[in-house]
């Protein structure tokens, strides 16, 4: 099925102006408005209605960016709680917000996506899941022609600020909780995306950990994925004391092949997601509120398109013990 980004290849104009041809935007010349006409035909492109009055309703929207997690079949509470936090701040507030899906703008350059993103008259964007290898969104954020709000990435500028909590610390807390507790000496750590602000934080904290209370690490990459985990569980558990993972999802995978290997070994996660309840076993975890986290987010965006300046925001979090008592109603 033929895109919008398709039309403005054929027409060989902006997107924007696509959608400016296609609402009737007088600003358009008649030549321009039959090239886009003609590459709708050829292309059997069909406009959104719905999205096209929702582009003229108002100005000053915010989009919400989403990267979902494709490692999983398992439903992505995480995001679903930022989106709900963010949207029900939104009506409290009146703004207008917008869902926009990671996997929509893949593959457009810089100034695609600004297009578009003036098309659907958005002035804010709020980043949730942003690596250090997306550098689309690096340079949408260094030429500052956008309000941004970045959730766990230390990115600050003019226009940009960031929200989250102390990834290092946090991780430090409940991995020191959970080796002191059981007394182990050598951990493996499996550790999330090598691309992932949050995941590097995260490594330096169990790094910190191992220096001061001169433990064994044993590091490697889970990329966020509860088969992964259950992977290396099986691989590397029979040689460490206790195993440390930087998702609750990747924890519940290692929890499980320890389980099916018969052997005990105490592991903790990051999150403090629903689904650790289901796990079988009590887990330290790091509960994170995502909804507040979100919720703050959108206050945040507020305060930068009334003209505020970008800051770093830095929230609390909690080390818990999730069990199946926790998640029940």
């Amino acid at each position: 099925m033929s895109s919008i980004k398709d039309v403005a290849r054929r027409a060989g104009v902006a997107i924007s102006t696509v959608s400016k041809a296609l609402n009737g935007y007088p600003n358009v010349s008649e030549e321009t408005r039959e090239r886009v006409n003609e590459a709708v035909k050829e292309l059997n492109f069909t406009p959104n209605p719905i999205a096209s009055a929702l582009s003229s309703k108002k100005a000053g929207r915010v989009a919400l960016l989403i990267k979902l997690n494709t490692k999983t079949q398992a439903v992505d509470e995480i995001n679903m709680q930022y989106l709900s936090g963010a949207i029900n701040r939104a009506v409290e507030k009146k703004l207008d917000v917008i869902t926009i899906f990671f996997s929509m703008i893949r593959d457009w350059n810089a100034e695609e996506i600004e297009d578009y993103f003036r098309s659907q008259s958005i002035e804010g964007i709020i980043i949730y899941g942003m690596g250090m290898e997306d550098m689309v969104l690096h340079q949408l954020i260094e030429e500052k022609r956008f309000k941004i709000v970045v959730v766990d990435v230390p990115i600050v500028n003019e226009t940009t600020s960031s929200i989250q909590v102390d990834h290092e610390q946090a991780q430090y807390d409940v991995a020191r909780k959970t080796v002191l507790e059981n007394g182990g000496r050598s951990i493996l750590y499996i550790s999330g995306k090598l691309d992932g602000y949050v995941t590097q934080e995260r490594l330096a904290g169990m790094q910190r950990l191992a220096r001061e209370e001169k433990l064994s690490l044993l590091i490697k990459k889970g990329d966020f994925s509860e088969k992964k985990a259950r992977e290396l569980t099986f691989r590397y558990a029979r040689d460490v004391d206790v195993i440390v993972c930087a998702s609750d999802l990747m924890a519940i995978g290692a929890m499980r092949a320890l389980q099916e290997m018969d052997i005990f070994r105490p592991v903790c996660g990051f999150d403090g997601i629903t689904l650790m309840g289901y796990a079988g076993m009590q887990m330290n975890t790091v509960k994170q509120d995502f909804y507040r986290i979100s919720s703050k987010a959108m206050d945040e965006m507020g305060r930068l398109l009334e003209g505020g300046a970008g800051r770093r925001m830095v929230l609390d979090h909690q080390i818990i013990r999730m069990q199946y008592q926790d998640v029940i109603s």
